[in-house]
């Protein structure tokens, strides 16, 4: 959404990919049904550790940037790709803006806290999808560099909805409105546990034999630890992964959802949907109002009572902001914040 509002403004922009997604299910098919430009740069990294990713990402970007000497580089989220442009960014003295800052899970051992934590001390502006974020920013003494502008997933997801609708999808169509659970795993706390998998997984299961169907479309990393732990659903209904548009159309139907993703809990507050996450602490606090979210870890008998009690979900509020997240940072970048 910064993308096209920076394009619309009359501005240059270039995309870098930096290849850490790289399967077509959830790299391609996002460039394909959001409309975005063909990347101008593909660095091609690929998996591997995460010091070895990250300094791969950095010694193929830095040439990049050196050539074409943006006036912003602008990083999105806390992943591995966020970490590695930071830091070359503020070895050549490039200025970067940072969306989705000031998030804080309180809790070190996950990765995405270290990235998201330097990507905010190294940047220039501090995009702030909520208020908590910049209370965040300002306890750590970075609220001059901070500026509140809403969610830009809640961009997206207002503009792509109703083109998912008019698209459809098979998948979403099979099942009726409200009628089933929809899950995903795929965070190294849950998938690198075999006891938390496991554990989470046989939940699923007692979910979709008692309650209603649970449909879990599965990362590769997910797929790649059921065949290690050698686990075999027998109600649970397993997925490849799907693409964007099919996962609006999920969220949209599904009665309830189960998700440790950070992304996933924010789409199903957007959709009014009580979420269930599988970790310890959130980013997202302002799901935890009114138990619109609520958290479990993978602790079986805690995540039975959220499902018991989905119906008490509720009111949600507009605490992303009203949609036009992206058209308020390009206006900030293009006037030198």
């Amino acid at each position: 959404m910064v993308c096209r509002a920076v394009a619309e403004a009359g501005a240059t922009h270039r995309l870098v990919h930096s290849g850490q997604h790289y399967d077509e299910a959830m790299s391609d098919v996002f460039f394909r049904q959001l409309g975005l430009q063909a990347p101008d740069h593909h660095l091609g990294v690929g998996s591997a550790s995460h010091a070895a990713q990250t300094a791969e990402m950095m010694k193929r970007l830095e040439p990049v940037l050196e050539a074409e000497r943006p006036d912003w580089l602008i990083l999105y989220g806390d992943t591995n790709t966020t970490l590695a442009a930071a830091l070359v960014a503020a070895k050549l003295g490039i200025r970067s803006a940072h969306v989705e800052a000031g998030l804080r899970s309180r809790t070190r051992q996950m990765p995405e806290e270290v990235n998201r934590i330097v990507a905010d001390h190294l940047g220039d502006v501090l995009f702030c999808p909520t208020a908590a974020a910049m209370e965040n920013l300002s306890r750590e003494g970075l609220g001059g560099r901070a500026a509140l502008t809403g969610d830009v997933m809640l961009d997206a997801v207002l503009e792509f909805r109703e083109a998912a609708e008019r698209q459809g999808g098979l998948l979403a169509a099979a099942y009726a409105p409200d009628s089933f659970a929809l899950a995903t795993v795929h965070r190294a706390a849950n998938t690198d546990d075999p006891g938390r998998l496991r554990t989470i997984l046989d939940t699923l299961e007692t979910i979709a034999a008692g309650v209603c169907p649970v449909l879990l479309p599965l990362h590769p990393r997910t797929a790649a630890k059921l065949n290690e732990i050698n686990w075999r659903p027998q109600a649970v209904t397993l997925l490849p992964p799907v693409s964007y548009f099919e996962m609006l159309l999920l969220e949209g139907r599904a009665r309830f959802i189960l998700t440790d993703s950070g992304g996933v809990q924010k789409e199903a507050y957007f959709f009014r949907k009580p979420c269930i996450t599988l970790r310890d602490e959130t980013e997202w606090v302002e799901t935890l109002e009114n138990r619109c979210n609520v958290l479990t870890g993978a602790d079986a008998v805690r995540i039975d009572e959220a499902v018991r009690n989905v119906g008490g979900a509720g009111p949600w509020t507009a605490a992303y902001g009203d949609g036009t997240a992206g058209r308020r940072m390009a206006a900030m970048l293009l006037r030198g914040f």
